[in-house]
């Protein structure tokens, strides 16, 4: 088939000869006046265009559009995209295809982690090595140990001045291709942070309370912000080297962040932000990109979709293959495989809350990371036991969690009895999950 037939069967229009594709373009470019450069396997059009005064959009002003056809170049999408408003930039990627595009609005996202760090380094040799191989580094979050102030927790977060400086840092940073002081280090986007509305937070009087000392306790944390105006603060909640600081009104709890930011209590120097609400009728399943299956909802006791029947759990299969959603088509199983340990190899110190969802199998662990990630206390197992008909002795969870922001509580239990403690644990968890 020649490309013209190729092209007109795929819906993408007529195949353009290279002298073509290059006319049109100039013929844009003088029509506009917008510049177009191409570099890092893109082309720019735009940014800033003619005549344009004043710093760029801020962020929000972007949106990201995909599957556009191969054959589809600038002189035909900017028209498209003009309907819309003035373009400020169109940035064209060089391998895109398909026949439909898809528009959302861009994850304006300027921030990278950065781990494997060595736990001696301070923020300013962090910072300056970053700037030496990337560029647009605005700034560096480094937090400190919880048990020992004087190092770091062996990760970074580095803030970029746009998307477009942090994705050019994020391919520059490959693991392999920059070792700073000697180390493999690990990158990936930093997970967004969470965007809570001006409404809602005008009404907030919680307090975030950061790098505390693990030995200072709720009373002090009380006492010391009470100094400043005796009698404000309701209440304390503390984990590990943090803490929600409840107050009766907001105003007292503004005056006090102005305050309290940058004290030293038990000679640790606290960090201290308005405290942001957490949705809980947010799904999980969203949260975790729907990893689990409908045979899962099914073995916990949710209705068939079909018949409004329930379905009860096997005898055949253990229960974590079960939770797993290996009797119907659903997610691929986590890998399970082991590797052997090489002579001299490295291994480096994490925290399991540095990892991706794909490194966890059971719902226990999904749920304590569920919990950290939305700033809730861990997940509190009650053991409960009947004795069968038969005379065995089964077992049930009943799970508590905790949300320090509001301190607000719910409890989980599932409807279905188990003979051993691991597999009422998992069923616990995993029923959880699919509630909150």
């Amino acid at each position: 088939m020649h490309e013209e037939n190729k092209a007109a069967a795929n819906g993408c229009g007529k195949i353009r000869s290279g002298a073509q594709n290059g006319a049109a373009l100039l013929a844009l470019m003088e029509k506009t006046g917008y510049s177009m450069v191409q570099q890092n396997g893109q082309r720019k059009f735009g940014g800033p265009p003619p005549g344009w005064e004043g710093p760029p959009p801020p962020r929000g002003c972007e949106v990201f559009v995909g599957k556009i056809p191969r054959d589809m170049y600038e002189d035909e999408l900017v028209p498209v995209f003009e309907r819309a408003g003035k373009i400020y930039e169109l940035r064209l990627m060089m391998e895109f295809s398909g026949k439909f595009i898809g528009v959302c609005v861009s994850l304006d996202n300027c921030r990278l982690f950065i781990g494997a760090i060595p736990k001696d380094k301070k923020k300013e040799e962090i910072l300056n090595e970053m700037k030496k191989v990337t560029e647009g580094v605005v700034d560096v979050i480094v937090y400190p140990n919880a048990t020992d102030k004087t190092k770091n927790r062996g990760f970074a977060f580095v803030e970029y001045e746009s998307h477009r400086a942090a994705a050019m840092a994020r391919r520059r940073l490959i693991p392999g291709t920059f070792q700073p002081w000697g180390h493999t280090i690990q990158v990936d986007w930093a997970d967004p942070e969470k965007v809570v509305d001006e409404e809602t937070m005008q009404r907030v009087k919680v307090l975030y309370v950061r790098n505390l000392m693990i030995s200072t306790t709720e009373d002090k944390i009380k006492a010391e912000f009470n100094k400043f105006k005796p009698g404000v603060v309701e209440r304390v909640k503390k984990l590990r080297d943090y803490a929600f600081v409840h107050f009766f009104h907001r105003e007292d709890a503004v005056a006090a962040m102005s305050v309290m930011n940058g004290k030293c209590i038990d000679g640790a120097s606290i960090e201290v932000t308005l405290a942001k609400p957490v949705n809980k009728e947010s799904s999980w399943k969203q949260h975790f990109n729907g990893r689990i299956s409908p045979s899962s909802e099914n073995l916990l006791g949710f209705p068939n979709k079909e018949d409004g029947t329930q379905k009860s759990l096997g005898k055949s299969a253990s229960l974590s293959v079960r939770l797993n959603g290996q009797h119907s088509p659903g997610p691929p199983e986590v890998e399970r495989s082991t590797y052997p340990i090489f002579p001299g190899i490295k291994l480096t110190p994490i925290s399991m809350y540095s990892l991706k969802l794909s490194h966890f199998s059971s719902a226990v662990m999904h749920l304590d990371y569920f919990c950290h990630k939305n700033s809730w206390a861990p997940p509190e197992y009650c053991l409960y036991s009947t004795t069968s008909q038969d005379g065995k002795i089964l077992l049930v969870y009943k799970v508590l969690i905790s949300s320090i922001a509001d301190d607000s509580q719910s409890y989980f239990m599932p409807e279905k009895l188990c003979t051993t403690v691991e597999d009422a644990k998992e069923l616990a968890a995993q029923f959880t999950l699919l509630h909150l």
